[in-house]
């Protein structure tokens, strides 16, 4: 059985806002919420920016829980209460086995990893505290969203590096498509401004000094933010039998992988996973209005996107719109696509391009339409989001209006 499945509630935050009303205003008008990170527990670590969230907003978890959650678990809770509340739903035991959840996470409860780390290495411990563990684990986040909120149908981790939230995206697609679910809470959080992870990346020298310049010429490379995004999908049946309103439809899902090197980004894989999108949607190249691209601003993979962009869409690479987010909310890993999904169904619902922010000046390999620095307005009927994290792993979804 082929179930349409639709999306009727997001709710999100990162650095430009702390609810999907804020982060779409300032996501529209090219706002970049990178700068200084004011991290207390970055152990003295200077010269880095990313995008941090100043402050959380008001929630209910109970205090007895917080206690058992590291910051990938809040962020996934809090996005995933404003997705119900906007989708009008709430769970009994009536229904609470067709709900679920899929949450990616990129890299995990790090905050709770380098707290151990310095509890028994540096400072002369003898024991962690007692949830160090389940506070780390990758699944902790679908786990917390479920004790939560009472979901008891399929609910499981996804994690894939800066693909993990269109991968658990897809995989929520799917348990509604396969009739295992009437109902999933999908999306992704990550929070790696954390003074381990960011030595890491360092380490690389995949870091850029400034800020985010996805495109532009003269770009120097990825900066991490944290935040969480969430959405309520429904099979279209039940989203109309209650009356919901419909945000727009999961229309096609994209997957593949490089099989080619760990860290290098790859054209084949990409294009891959972008013609399997069209594919699934039964969408041809000239359907799509707009691309959120993945647009990290290293040299190499916005280069590489760009040329798979090409290869897909031919000449009408030149006439849809393109913009990459990441330069308004950086790259928050497992929840960057969970981010840019919002920034594609808002741009369905309100006619408006977000603009790829930074821009300084064209560069000759990357000579498409990337919207700089001004939003455009533009009938979207289709978006797409690309999502090609380290590793090869690919996840593109496209969104179509109901």
């Amino acid at each position: 059985m082929d179930r349409r499945v639709v999306i009727t509630g997001m709710g999100g935050l990162c650095g430009l806002g702390t609810d999907t009303t804020s982060i779409w205003k300032w996501m529209r008008e090219g706002r970049s919420a990178i700068g200084p990170l004011l991290n207390t527990e970055l152990h003295g670590l200077k010269g880095i920016v990313g995008a941090e969230i100043k402050a959380l907003p008001n929630h209910n978890i109970d205090r007895k829980k917080l206690v058992s959650m590291d910051r990938i678990s809040v962020l996934a809770v809090i996005a995933a209460h404003e997705a119900m509340r906007q989708a009008g739903l709430s769970c009994n035991e009536g229904n609470a086995h067709r709900f679920g959840a899929t949450v990616g996470v990129g890299l995990g409860g790090w905050d709770a990893t380098e707290k151990a780390y310095r509890t028994l290495l540096v400072d002369g411990g003898t024991r962690t505290e007692i949830f160090t563990g389940v506070k780390a684990m990758p699944s902790a986040a679908a786990c917390q969203v479920s004790m939560s909120l009472g979901l008891r149908g399929p609910v499981f981790g996804v994690t894939s590096a800066c693909s993990s939230a269109n991968h658990a995206i897809a995989s929520a697609v799917d348990q509604i498509k396969c009739g295992r679910a009437d109902v999933m809470l999908a999306g992704g959080s990550d929070a790696p401004l954390v003074w381990i992870v960011l030595k890491a990346w360092e380490a690389m020298r995949a870091l850029a000094p400034d800020t985010c310049r996805p495109f532009s010429a003269g770009r120097k490379g990825v900066v991490l933010g944290e935040g969480a995004g969430m959405a309520v999908l429904e099979s279209y049946e039940h989203a109309t039998a209650r009356g919901a309103t419909i945000l727009a439809e999961v229309a096609g899902v994209g997957l593949s992988a490089d099989a080619f090197h760990i860290t290098a980004p790859a054209v084949h894989g990409p294009e891959s996973a972008m013609r399997a999108c069209l594919a699934d949607a039964g969408l041809n190249a000239e359907d799509v209005d707009y691309l959120n691209a993945h647009g990290t601003g290293t040299k190499a993979n916005d280069q590489n996107e760009t040329t798979a962009i090409k290869r897909v869409f031919g000449d009408h690479a030149y006439s849809m719109s393109i913009s990459s987010t990441k330069s308004t909310h950086a790259h928050c890993i497992g929840a960057a696509s969970a981010l840019e999904m919002i920034a594609c169904v808002m741009a369905i619902q309100e006619g408006v391009v977000p603009p790829t922010a930074n821009y300084r000046e064209p560069d000759p390999d990357c000579d498409l339409d990337v919207t700089p620095n001004v939003p455009r307005e533009r009938k979207v009927r289709v978006a797409m989001s690309n999502a090609f994290a380290m590793g090869g792993t690919n996840a593109v979804l496209a969104f179509r209006q109901v």
